[in-house]
């Protein structure tokens, strides 16, 4: 795709929605960081239903350390893969205790040397926290890029290499929240909503299948 396509792309998307946030709940930056663990594999609605009354007893990682993982399981029990979530969040907190005196540290390499932080969760938190040109790629960029025709890619990590040599400078900021957003609202999984979309007559998906399932 060629860079004006690229740039239309995108200022439709800036246009429709100037300043996109993360639709994660949190107070804080600690919190922040748990939410997005959290949200791995399971929907933000769903991690939203549960943080509340968590982050109100624990929203520091001493506090949650005190409030330990068999406690924290019951409030994240209805989020998927909670135990295993759980033990991270744990791990994550004493390590951010012993290793970065209880500070969120600010760049990636450290980020993922904590337990549960990939590196698509540390260019979240280095995005929505810090303000960083980031490109998390979650199934929903994955699909949205590929199906644009933004890149054609097999992985995340390709997906994301692609998209940072592609979108300008001026995209970054909020290039993820914007193709995350879009395929959560308008170009899902399986049944995209092409009819509403913005994006269509730019689509390399929609362009060369022109049966693409539309909505009931």
């Amino acid at each position: 795709m060629n860079k004006q396509k690229v740039d239309e792309i995108f200022r439709r998307l800036s246009a429709n929605d100037p300043a996109p946030r993360t639709e994660l709940s949190y107070t804080n930056d600690f919190t922040l960081l748990v939410a997005i663990v959290l949200s791995a594999q399971a929907t933000d609605v769903g991690v939203n239903k549960a943080t509340p009354a968590l982050f109100a007893i624990a929203d520091t990682p001493q506090k949650m350390l005190k409030l330990g993982e068999d406690e924290l399981k019951y409030y994240i029990k209805t989020i998927g893969l909670f135990n295993s979530k759980a033990k991270n969040i744990i791990a994550l907190s004493q390590k951010l205790i012993t290793e970065f005196s209880g500070k969120i540290p600010g760049t990636r390499d450290l980020l993922i040397t904590l337990p549960g932080v990939g590196r698509k969760t540390a260019n979240v938190w280095l995005n929505c926290a810090r303000g960083k040109p980031t490109i998390a790629v979650d199934t929903h960029v994955f699909r949205v890029a590929n199906r644009l025709g933004l890149c054609t890619t097999k992985t995340a990590d390709a997906t994301e290499i692609a998209l940072e040599k592609i979108i300008s400078e001026k995209w970054k900021l909020h290039a993820h929240h914007w193709l995350i957003l879009h395929g959560r609202y308008i170009c899902k999984a399986r049944a995209p909503l092409c009819e509403k979309c913005i994006l269509s007559d730019l689509c390399k998906y929609y362009g060369a299948t022109g049966d693409i399932p539309r909505s009931r």
